[in-house]
C-alpha cells in the first residue's frame, strides 16, 4: 500500500477479479493494523455492488477494544455469523469511542445479504477458517510504515496504544498462523 486511501494497481486488479467471482458466502480480509484492509474492503464492496451483488461489510473494529483485542469473537459469532447462516438480518452493538474508551453503542440493524465481508485484525482466524469462501491478507509494508499510517488515521494521541496493538498482533498472528491460510494481496 502506498497510501492509506489507495491500493496498488496490482492489488486493485486482483480485488476487481475477485469481485467478479463472488456472489455469496463469507470473505475475511485480515492483516496487521495499518496494512490497508479497510481500503481493500471498501474497494471490494464497491466492485461487488457495481455487479449488483448483495453484500454486507462488518468491521472487527466494531467489536475490538484496546483491552480486548480478539476475545470479543463470540459476540460477532452470536450477533452476525449465526444470523448470516440462518439468512436473517444482523443486529449488533458497534463500539462507540469516547475519550479513548470503547463501550457498546446503540444496536444497529443490517439487512441480510448473500455475501458477508468481515474486515479487520483476526477476521480470518482459525476458528472461522472452514466457513470462509475466501481469506485475504495484506502485509502493508514494514511495521514502521503501518504504524505511521495507523497514527495518521487514528491520531498521534493513539501512538502508544497502536504500538502495543502491533506487539499483540505479532503474537496473535504467530500463534494463529493466519497469513498461511490466506491469499496474500501485497
Amino acid at each position: 500500500m502506498t497510501a492509506p486511501d489507495r491500493v496498488s494497481v496490482e492489488v486493485g486488479a486482483r480485488v476487481t477479479e475477485l469481485a467478479g467471482q463472488l456472489d455469496s458466502g463469507i470473505v475475511a480480509i485480515d492483516g496487521p493494523s495499518g496494512a490497508g484492509k479497510s481500503t481493500v474492503a471498501d474497494l471490494l464492496v464497491a466492485r461487488l455492488r457495481e455487479r449488483g451483488v448483495g453484500v454486507t461489510l462488518v468491521r472487527t473494529d466494531d467489536f475490538a477494544t484496546w483491552d480486548d483485542p480478539v476475545a470479543w469473537w463470540p459476540e460477532l459469532e452470536a450477533d452476525v455469523l449465526h444470523s448470516f447462516v440462518r439468512r436473517r438480518d444482523y443486529r449488533y452493538r458497534p463500539r462507540v469511542w469516547r475519550d479513548g474508551a470503547a463501550t457498546p453503542g446503540p444496536q444497529v440493524w443490517i439487512e441480510w445479504q448473500p455475501l458477508l465481508i468481515i474486515e479487520g485484525v483476526s477476521s480470518a482466524r482459525r476458528r472461522i477458517a472452514d466457513r470462509l469462501a475466501h481469506a485475504l491478507w495484506l502485509d502493508g509494508g514494514t511495521e514502521a510504515e503501518r504504524l505511521e499510517r495507523a497514527v495518521a488515521r487514528d491520531g498521534e494521541e493513539e501512538r502508544v496504544h497502536l504500538r502495543q496493538w502491533q506487539e499483540f498482533e505479532r503474537g496473535w498472528f504467530a500463534v494463529d498462523c493466519t497469513r498461511e491460510r490466506c491469499v496474500v494481496l501485497d
